[in-house]
């Protein structure tokens, strides 16, 4: 496994979904992740499904260790200051002001640490009138234009998985390795900074752009339509996704897999203009059409005409695709007491190599032995020669 961040360390004093994904993203590149939580109960997310190691909480916590420790309590912030003292980063998602309650605050951190690359997510940002407001998921989402766009005018309910919350995490991280190449020449950490709310609007900026250039508030229906996107259900059940965008080429090669040539005789599917007028009339039709046959056919007459779909599979069918299987996209991993498995890899190759190599997310407290005197001492890499030898 090629680990482009060994040497990194990071401290996560995170919950939930946006500190932990941030801090595993860094350790899905090799960075030495500790993961401090509360004695008895951890990360919230433990206890979703009963047990302290629910579905939700391994999805943001493989490859780290675990360190049960009440910052509040004299003995335990003694272990967290060592950590601290010798970390590269400090990750947290509290509300703005709790991380001084527990002796986490940046000015305390950074006194110990003037190197440490302290980063801190909040819902809303850090002042201002929304600041001290809690702030989840779906808050985020609605409170940047974002939800509008996702949710059904028929049938108006959330829907789709948390991805405000795994966004931001994202964006945090993308600001950590900023700071950290900064700190290569000026050798100071730096603050950084992610709310949710700011996360969902940079990533919402299509719809911003369409806003402030030419004055289109757009809708559910509005991405989907210009880009000529479809879901349509097959004879076996299934269902397919088109993604036809604007070459004339792919709608030329659908008329040919689905023997309609005749389609474009018809005024309101004449051109890319007319369909996208009038795309509610041709989802009629191409759902008509689409029920005469099985998904598996329609697969191959698809591929055979070079347009771009994909069965819209249930998660349950990802693992058998025939793709996902050549690129190793999922793996399988073994914690010695929970016992077997598997996740996604990391999306993200070195030279070709996959990361393959995934460490179960910790039991809790599972390395405190590991981290109570601090930092373990790094193990020296071995000189070329020793390596021709061994």
């Amino acid at each position: 496994m090629t680990q482009v961040l060994k040497g990194l360390r990071v401290v996560e004093h995170g919950t939930f979904i946006t500190g932990p994904a941030a801090s595993m993203m860094l350790a899905d590149m090799g960075a030495e992740v500790v993961k401090v939580e509360l004695p008895g109960s951890g990360d919230p997310f433990r206890a979703f499904k009963g047990g302290l190691y629910s579905p939700h909480y391994q999805t943001y916590n493989r490859n780290k260790h675990s360190v049960a420790l009440d910052t509040r309590k004299p003995e335990d912030r003694e272990t967290f200051d060592r950590l601290i003292e010798g970390a590269d980063v400090y990750i947290q998602n509290f509300r703005p002001g709790f991380a001084d309650q527990i002796h986490a605050g940046e000015d305390r951190l950074r006194a110990l640490n003037p190197r440490l690359v302290y980063c801190a997510i909040s819902g809303f940002g850090q002042d201002g009138p929304a600041a001290a407001r809690p702030s989840y998921d779906t808050v985020a989402q609605a409170a940047s234009g974002y939800l509008r766009l996702l949710v059904n005018p028929a049938n108006p309910r959330v829907v789709g998985p948390a991805i405000a919350d795994a966004m931001t995490g994202y964006y945090a991280a993308f600001g950590i390795l900023g700071a950290l190449f900064e700190r290569q020449v000026s050798g100071q950490g730096r603050r950084v900074d992610v709310s949710m709310f700011e996360a969902m609007a940079h990533f919402n900026l299509d719809a911003f752009t369409h806003l402030f250039s030419v004055g289109e508030v757009m809708g559910p229906y509005s991405r989907p339509s210009v880009s000529q996107s479809y879901v349509l259900e097959c004879a076996c059940g299934g269902w397919i996704a088109l993604h036809m965008s604007s070459p004339e080429k792919f709608w030329q090669g659908l008329a040919v897999a689905m023997e309609r040539p005749d389609i474009f005789d018809d005024e309101r599917f004449r051109d890319r203009s007319a369909r996208i007028e009038n795309q509610d009339a041709l989802i009629d039709v191409l759902g008509g059409i689409f029920k005469q046959r099985p998904r598996t056919e329609w697969c191959d007459r698809l591929v055979a005409q070079d347009v771009p779909h994909a069965p819209m599979y249930r998660t349950d069918e990802v693992p058998d695709d025939a793709q996902a299987r050549h690129l190793q996209l999922f793996v399988d991993t073994h914690h010695p007491v929970m016992g077997a498995s598997r996740t996604v890899r990391s999306p993200i190759s070195f030279d070709g190599q996959r990361t393959l190599d995934v460490a179960p997310p910790p039991t809790l407290g599972e390395h405190n032995a590991l981290y109570a005197n601090g930092w373990p001492q790094r193990q020296a890499e071995p000189t070329e020669h020793h390596k021709e030898t061994v």
